[in-house]
This record gives structure tokens, C-alpha cells and sequence, in this order.
């Protein structure tokens, strides 16, 4: 298992737009993906369950995957809440 934490610093958090970006990043991996916020896992490769964990700006997320390409897939997904996320 590989994970690491990132925090959320866009403006309206992993709603919406945002979420759909991320989703589509996480099911490009064989792996399974979670993300863990207040002691809650949520599916990271389903929107329903992303858009309920209700992420906003600030939030402190853990990111954790296991199996194939579990590294890559969790740098992978750091990016996109640190970069491609925040002009959305």
C-alpha cells in the first residue's frame, strides 16, 4: 500500500468539475483507490462517493492505494489536486 496526504487548496474544494477531473485520473489505474478524509474512506473511482465525502478548501486528504502501479497512481493524483484542480 502506498499513500500521502495533500491538502485541498482550490477554491470550491473536489466538487463538481473538480471531482469529475480526479475521477477520471484515478480510473486510468489497475489499483485500488481510496481517500480518507476525517476518518471516512471514500471510493476514489466513483463520483458518487467523492462528491459525498464533501472536500473543501483546506481539507487535509490521505490518498491510498494498493496493488499495481499503487505509487504511480497516487503521485499521479497529488498532481492533479495541486495543479490541474486549481483553475477549475
Amino acid at each position: 500500500m502506498y499513500e500521502q496526504k495533500v491538502t485541498l487548496t482550490n477554491e470550491i474544494g473536489l466538487h463538481a468539475r473538480p471531482a469529475s477531473i480526479f475521477i477520471r485520473a484515478a480510473v486510468k489505474f489497475p489499483c485500488d483507490i481510496t481517500v480518507e478524509k476525517n476518518g471516512r474512506s471514500y471510493n476514489a473511482k466513483s463520483i458518487m462517493s467523492v462528491l459525498s465525502m464533501s472536500a473543501s478548501n483546506g481539507d487535509e486528504l490521505t490518498l491510498k492505494a494498493e496493488g499495481d502501479k499503487e505509487e504511480e497512481a497516487i503521485k499521479s493524483l497529488v498532481e492533479v489536486i495541486e495543479s490541474k484542480i486549481n483553475n477549475q
